[in-house]
């Protein structure tokens, strides 16, 4: 496991996935080797622009056209109506979707709050995938997934039949800082922008494995994995814009010098991403980098912190999510 690459994931000739944040960094990595195994990659982008330009790009670096395709379409997760917007184009024009990859995100901006009101690292990194994964579950249950053989098995050992589509979230070894205060989730009280953003993926990590105990207990819906992940340090333009964000000239230095001597190339950060999309992963699982301190190397599975597996938080959230997004999953 350790030595896998993004040479290894499987064709995917057929299958729909679904990349948030698809223009940039990880995503962009992503939706380039999703393509190039003959998927086609819903590139889900806040820039309808910026996605245009990428997909472009992409389809130029492989020497004029993927092998699958790539439909950019316009994605907000600050706004939920754009989520739902979205969802609802999304089910005009596609039966199914085998991977949904919740990649997209900011990291300790300034104090801002969303369209409809919510603390931004929060608002975007939670509970704007939170709502896009609820709108898009039934498109994800329609799926034949990645396996197609008609089983998976969850973390608990249950084994469900029917398909495999994965719903993959992206957190950040950051969780391991975040702590939650359902008193002041938006941050209203106060603020501290890498304390919201430790909160915002620890968020993802209660999410995700709260969404696989759900699915685990359901006896109506059986053809989806949950999964979650973490890209370690990776070079990629999202430490850039918490420099500019930041209004500090001394940060943006620090950030070059540390993405220089730290960080690990965009298409080995992707990996654990696209392990968790394509392999035969337990449900409930969390892939990692292998290497140093779990911040470098090739993907493996792993254990995130205990406080992320803390179910009377993961439920609170759930709770919290529905009402504030007003979104309900069938599970």
């Amino acid at each position: 496991m350790s030595g896998w690459t993004a040479d290894e994931m499987p064709r995917l000739d057929g299958k729909t996935v679904v990349v948030t944040g698809a223009n940039s960094g990880l995503g962009f990595e992503g939706t380039r080797a999703f393509a190039a195994k003959g998927a086609t990659v819903v590139m889900a982008c806040r820039s309808v622009e910026r996605a245009e330009d990428a997909a472009d790009e992409i389809r130029a670096d492989a020497g004029g056209e993927v092998d699958g395709a790539l439909d950019v379409r316009e994605c907000d997760l600050a706004s939920l109506d754009s989520v739902a917007s979205f969802a609802d184009g999304l089910a005009a024009d596609y039966d199914a979707v085998d991977v949904l990859c919740n990649n997209a995100g900011v990291m300790a901006i300034p104090r801002s709050e969303t369209e409809d009101g919510f603390e931004t690292q929060f608002g975007v990194n939670h509970l704007g995938h939170f709502a896009l994964t609820g709108r898009l579950f039934d498109l994800l249950d329609a799926a034949e997934g990645i396996g197609g053989d008609g089983a998976a098995r969850s973390a608990a050992g249950s084994r469900t039949e029917s398909g495999d589509a994965r719903v993959v979230t992206q957190s950040s070894g950051a969780h391991e800082q975040g702590e939650m205060d359902f008193s002041d989730l938006n941050w209203e009280r106060s603020y501290g922008k890498w304390k919201a953003y430790g909160r915002s993926k620890l968020s993802n990590l209660l999410f995700a494995y709260e969404l696989q105990r759900r699915l685990d207990a359901s006896e109506d819906v059986s053809g989806v994995r949950s999964v979650a992940c973490h890209p370690g340090y990776t070079d990629t333009n999202l430490q850039m814009r918490t420099a500019e964000e930041s209004g500090n000239p001394l940060m943006k230095v620090g950030m070059k010098v540390a993405n220089a001597v730290l960080g690990q190339d965009p298409d080995v950060g992707v990996e654990p991403m696209l392990y968790a999309a394509t392999t035969d992963i337990d449900g409930g699982a969390y892939v990692e980098p292998g290497g140093f301190m779990n911040m470098r190397g090739h993907p493996t599975v792993g254990r995130s912190n205990d406080a992320s597996y803390d179910r009377e938080d993961a439920r609170r959230l759930w709770e919290y999510s529905t009402e504030a997004t007003g979104v309900e999953f069938p599970v």
